[in-house]
């Protein structure tokens, strides 16, 4: 009866997760939506709409170039790569103010492209996934359609670049969802694989 307790709550956790998160995630290929987050961290690839209020001609959608940098009329290049919209904001509120008196400015990210996760290996629905709030191993695994028959949770990887090398990170996420080891529910960084390994392998 206790077993089939913990089995239940683990269900009810996992499909909450899955609820909760979907909303504020897709995978690569679905259509881009805007980021309504202002502690998105900003990135090469991101789109960005840029409003000047009343300066039309300093209004404009632009792309984040591979270098972080964007391009703006007067202003010219600016770095944005790093920054959340409003910390970009204000940067380019103190810019403009060369050039316009008290400048209202407004950051949008209308496409998050840049913060990537990679889930392979024994999920539903593994591939690159878009994500545009902080997220941890359980919910990138609930977004993927939670593990198939053959996989081993018990092993789970993540893959991380850090210093130009690849850091692994074991972890068993029945440990997680029982409370043993919460810390290892670690929150995602851009360019993170998680690999869920076979059973028997």
């Amino acid at each position: 009866m206790k077993k089939l307790f913990s089995i239940g709550i683990r269900t009810i956790i996992v499909l909450l997760l899955s609820v909760s998160f979907s909303l504020s995630q897709e995978k690569e290929g679905a259509p881009a939506q805007p980021v309504d987050n202002p502690n998105y961290v900003i990135g090469p690839e991101d789109v960005l709409y840029i409003q000047v209020w009343k300066e039309e001609a300093l209004t404009r959608t632009v792309p984040v170039r591979s270098d972080g940098m964007i391009s703006l009329p007067l202003i010219n290049e600016v770095q944005a790569s790093g920054l959340t919209p409003p910390q970009l904001r204000e940067s380019l509120t103190e810019k403009f103010k060369q050039f316009v008196d008290n400048p209202t400015v407004t950051v949008v990210v209308m496409e998050a492209n840049s913060f990537k996760v990679f889930v392979s290996g024994q999920v539903t629905n593994p591939g690159v996934y878009r994500l545009r709030a902080e997220t941890t191993l359980l919910q990138i695994i609930s977004l993927a359609g939670d593990f198939t028959n053959e996989a081993n949770p018990k092993k789970i990887v993540i893959i991380r670049r850090e210093d130009g090398k690849d850091k692994r990170l074991e972890v068993n996420y029945w440990e997680i969802i029982d409370g043993v080891n919460p810390g290892s529910n670690f929150v995602l960084r851009s360019g993170d694989t998680v690999f869920v390994p076979l059973r028997f392998k």
